[in-house]
């Protein structure tokens, strides 16, 4: 409960810092008894959504639109996911990458939570529409960023022109950081997993930590640097491999 009225919540024309003081919970279409807590959405100016589903035992989610490919990705607890006739138990760290129109459902046990990115997919013409994706985080293998060890990235999905989303972990280790102020025609999604540090946004400085939500415009300059003792980490998404001309169609 806020006495005073601060926060570090703030929502600027080319990038929001969302935390968890500040996250307002309510249903959502194909969500059955799990509050949602929408983070990043096209009402913020984005063109994808993101969001955290807080499941109780019985809870279930399927999608509802047509056209709309889905990323989630386990927090806490474990999430029994039903798709193309099989059922998978997935926990913490692990993912699932559901292309558009693919009928699935997910259903919880017990207290469960996903972050969860929905988008529509456009097609590439001459190019094969995604299959369904099932991984571990953890298993992934990490490499260097731009040859710098002491950040690591890991690609939970494939890099080729039928996924038009990249979705990674980014690894920092105490006092580690990028090595350049970003700006890009990508626009992002972000979970701070564990640790925190400085982003900075715009022209705009902010301390960051785990349970935080960044929204990066395309274009919007981007910094980060890690601090405290222990390692640093986010997940972030990124739209890739298609010309922004579609978007004016």
């Amino acid at each position: 409960m806020s006495l005073t009225g601060f926060t570090r919540t703030r929502v600027a024309p080319d990038h929001a810092l969302l935390t968890p003081d500040t996250f307002v919970r309510a249903p959502l279409p194909g969500w059955k008894n799990t509050a949602c807590i929408v983070h990043i959405s096209p009402e913020l100016g984005a063109r994808f959504k993101m969001y955290t589903v807080e499941m109780e035992a019985g809870s279930t989610g399927e999608m509802t639109l047509l056209d709309i490919q889905r990323f989630a990705y386990v927090l806490e607890g474990t999430v029994a996911l039903e798709v193309g006739g099989a059922r998978h138990a997935l926990g913490a760290h692990h993912y699932a990458y559901l292309p558009a129109n693919t009928p699935h459902r997910f259903e919880a046990a017990a207290r469960a939570r996903m972050v969860v990115f929905d988008k529509p997919y456009p097609a590439l013409a001459g190019v094969e529409v995604p299959s369904v994706v099932l991984g571990h985080e953890p298993d992934i293998p990490s490499s260097p960023l731009l040859g710098d060890e002491a950040p690591q990235v890991r690609l939970l999905l494939p890099d080729n022109p039928s996924f038009d989303m990249a979705v990674n972990t980014m690894t920092f280790a105490p006092g580690a950081h990028l090595s350049l102020v970003e700006t890009h025609v990508m626009e992002h999604g972000l979970l701070f997993l564990e640790g925190g540090g400085v982003y900075r946004l715009s022209d705009h400085w902010y301390t960051v930590q785990a349970g935080d939500v960044i929204w990066m415009a395309s274009y919007c300059p981007q910094w980060f640097g890690a601090l405290g003792r222990a390692p640093s980490k986010y997940l972030i998404y990124k739209d890739v491999n298609r010309h922004s001309l579609e978007l004016l169609s």
